[in-house]
């Protein structure tokens, strides 16, 4: 592998359709052949390796008109998880607006064609970095990807929602109250192991909740590996994976976006550690400031809080991933190694609380 490739992948690295995952694709190349102008049969399917949710795969037709496939995985799901068609939905809504998505193509919610629900988008050609300290550029190109990253993040939450047909897309106000009880249930729901912590900050989550009344879309899962950028310049040409979207507190996706500053230091997972001190990565400080100025914020109050919130609320999802590695269908075989992760985030969560002192 060379060095460059250790710092991104392209958007065409695919491994063989996992075991799990298999599907006929007679059915799937009739229904795109009825839903889909253009198509020719047959096709190539390939799965996208690392995502540990939604199952993803690349589609090559016999004309060599690429799309991806985004589908629910197979088994038993936790309720209201995966939900492909909410994805659709809100990537097809922001298609005319600053935020570039993909451009989605038709859904399919019957579950008799590939097994579950699914949608079916273009192929966007670039590079997706999963070093956040991006190592193997040039300290120009680092400083222009935090750029183009904030940026992205704030045209996210400027866009009218209610003008791009969201208005329904979630709840007004009460986003971080509900977080808190959504993810303790779900948390609770794929429970394996006692981690005191995390009983700690079920309890002090809802007893410190600031204001929460602000209300845009979040992303929910709003992270440098889920933006794809362009092969020729240091620029964001598409966000991926919505399935976490609603209306909620923009400052809970930008906590999120500035977990790579707090992670762990021995951990496993697909995200990871920041050295702010690398040449071009911003601080944390200034990468924050950097969002206040895009969205004409003073400043940010209770900042620890958003932090320990987003921490605590990955613990749980990541939890959720091996379970249901356990029960064997997560998305990729990868996911039983998260078993220690999910204790060392509510540890930094802990840590957090306790550096604020209270």
């Amino acid at each position: 592998m060379s060095a460059i490739d250790r710092t991104f992948s392209r958007t065409d690295h695919v491994v063989p359709v996992l075991e799990q995952h298999r599907f006929d694709d007679t059915a799937l190349v009739a229904w795109i052949a009825g839903n889909i102008e253009g198509f020719e049969g047959p096709l190539e399917i390939a799965q996208f390796q690392g995502g540990m949710s939604n199952p993803t795969f690349l589609l090559t037709d016999a004309g060599g008109r690429r799309y991806v496939l985004r589908k629910k995985p197979p088994g038993e799901l936790l309720p209201s998880a995966h939900a492909v068609d909410r994805e659709y939905r809100i990537t097809s809504a922001l298609a005319d607006t600053a935020v570039p998505v993909v451009r989605t193509l038709a859904l399919c919610e019957e579950t008799s064609i590939v097994g579950t629900e699914f949608f079916l988008m273009d192929h966007a050609d670039g590079r997706v970095f999963h070093d956040p300290s991006l190592p193997e550029l040039p300290e120009s190109e680092r400083a222009a990807i935090y750029d183009s990253m904030i940026e992205t993040l704030a045209a996210l939450h400027q866009v009218d929602f209610k003008a791009a047909g969201l208005g329904d897309y979630g709840r007004v106000g009460g986003y971080m109250g509900r977080q808190v009880a959504r993810w303790s249930k779900q948390y609770e729901a794929s429970k394996t192991d006692e981690l005191p912590e995390m009983d700690r900050l079920m309890v002090w989550l809802p007893e410190n909740m600031p204001d929460d009344n602000e209300t845009t879309i979040v992303h929910g899962d709003f992270r440098l590996e889920n933006l794809i950028a362009a092969h020729d310049k240091p620029k964001v040409i598409a966000v991926l994976d919505w399935e976490l979207s609603t209306l909620g507190h923009p400052l809970s996706d930008l906590a999120y976006n500035c977990l790579p500053y707090h992670w762990p230091e021995k951990s496993f997972g697909d995200m990871r550690g920041l050295d702010a001190t690398t040449p071009g990565i911003p601080s944390e400080t200034d990468y924050v400031d950097a969002y206040c100025r895009a969205t004409g914020r003073d400043g940010i109050e209770n900042w620890n809080f958003y932090l320990v919130l987003s921490l605590f609320r990955l613990a749980a999802i990541i939890q959720g991933v091996y379970y249901r590695g356990l029960q064997g269908n997560a998305s990729s075989p990868e996911a039983l190694l998260r078993r220690d992760l999910t204790r060392q985030l509510s540890i930094r969560a802990w840590d957090l609380v306790e550096a604020d002192g209270q």
